[in-house]
C-alpha cells in the first residue's frame, strides 16, 4: 500500500491539532458556562460526572499508550473509545443482579405472605408482620409500603407505588396479583396467595437462566474482543514489517473502515445478548408507567 508515510511531524501536527481543538472546548466552557442541574439530582449527577471523568481518564491514558506503541492515532481513538463504552458494550451485570435479588425477594415474600396470613387479621396485618424480615434487597421498600399503609393510604395505591418503586415487569406481575388478592378474605386469599408464590417462583427460575445465557454470550464477546486486540498489537509490536503499509494516511483511512465495522461487530452482539426485560403494565398514581 502506497501513500504517505506517518512522519514524527505529521503526528505531532495532529496532536497539536487535537489539542487546539480542545482548548477551544473548554474556553468556549468558561465563557458560557454549564448548564446547571436542579438542586434534587445533585447527588446523582456528581456521581455520574465523577464515574465519567474517571472513565475519560482511563481512555485518555489507554489512547496515549496505543498511540507511543503503535503510532497509530486511528488505533489510539478506537482504544479510547473502546475504554470510554466498555460499560455499554459489556457491563450491566450488577444491574441484573440487583433486579434478580429483587425479584427472588419478592417470591420469598409471597411465600411469607401466604404463611402469615393464616394467623394475621388480613392482607395488610400480613404486609405488616413480614415486611420487616424481607430480604435484604427488597426490605426498604416493603417498609415503605407498610408506612404507607400506616398512614391510611389505599392499600392498591400503596402498592402501585411500591411497583413504581421496583419498576421490573416481573414484579408488576406478582404486585398486580396482590391488588387483586386485597379485595379478598379468608380462604380465597389464601389460594391466591399460594398460587402467586408458586407462579413468582417460576419466573425467578426463568429469569436465572435467561441470566446465565446472557452472561455466556456477554463472556464470548470479551473473548472475542480480546483476542483481535491482542493479535493487531501483538502484530504491530514483533513484526511491524507486515504492518507498516498501515502507517500510511491511506492505511489510517482503510483502518477506519475496519475499526468501523468491528464496532458495528460489537454492538450487534452486545445486542444479541441483550434480553428483553418483562413490559411494565402498572402506573403509578399520576398516571404514568415507572
Amino acid at each position: 500500500m502506497n501513500g504517505t508515510a506517518l512522519t514524527p511531524e505529521l503526528l505531532l501536527a495532529l496532536l497539536a491539532g487535537g489539542g487546539v481543538g480542545g482548548g477551544l472546548v473548554l474556553f468556549t466552557a468558561a465563557v458560557v458556562g454549564w448548564t446547571r442541574k436542579p438542586a434534587t439530582s445533585a447527588s446523582a449527577a456528581q456521581q455520574i460526572g465523577r464515574f465519567l471523568r474517571r472513565r475519560a481518564a482511563a481512555a485518555l491514558v489507554v489512547g496515549l499508550v496505543v498511540l507511543v506503541v503503535m503510532r497509530w492515532p486511528v488505533a489510539a481513538v478506537a482504544a479510547a473509545l473502546l475504554v470510554l463504552f466498555w460499560s455499554s458494550l459489556f457491563g450491566g451485570v450488577a444491574a441484573e443482579r440487583a433486579a434478580l435479588a429483587r425479584v427472588e425477594a419478592l417470591a420469598m415474600w409471597t411465600e411469607s405472605l401466604r404463611d402469615t396470613i393464616a394467623s394475621a387479621a388480613g392482607l395488610e396485618a400480613a404486609i405488616s408482620a413480614s415486611a420487616r424480615t424481607a430480604g435484604d434487597s427488597l426490605r426498604p421498600y416493603l417498609v415503605a409500603l407498610d408506612d404507607r399503609i400506616t398512614y391510611r393510604m389505599p392499600m392498591d395505591q400503596a402498592l402501585r407505588r411500591l411497583a413504581t418503586d421496583l419498576n421490573d415487569g416481573g414484579a408488576d406481575k406478582v404486585i398486580g396479583q396482590l391488588i387483586q388478592a386485597s379485595k379478598l378474605s379468608g380462604e380465597g386469599l389464601r389460594e391466591v396467595l399460594t398460587d402467586l408464590s408458586q407462579d413468582a417462583r417460576a419466573n425467578v427460575a426463568m429469569r436465572n437462566r435467561i441470566f446465565a445465557s446472557r452472561s455466556g454470550t456477554r463472556r464470548s464477546v470479551q473473548i472475542v474482543v480480546g483476542v483481535i486486540v491482542s493479535m493487531v498489537v501483538g502484530l504491530r509490536v514483533f513484526n511491524p514489517a507486515y504492518t507498516e503499509p498501515f502507517g500510511t494516511v491511506q492505511g489510517q483511512a482503510v483502518l477506519v473502515v475496519v475499526f468501523g465495522l468491528f464496532a458495528f461487530g460489537l454492538v450487534w452482539l452486545q445486542r444479541l445478548s441483550r434480553v428483553p426485560a418483562p413490559n411494565r403494565f402498572l402506573i403509578d398514581a399520576e398516571g404514568s408507567t415507572a
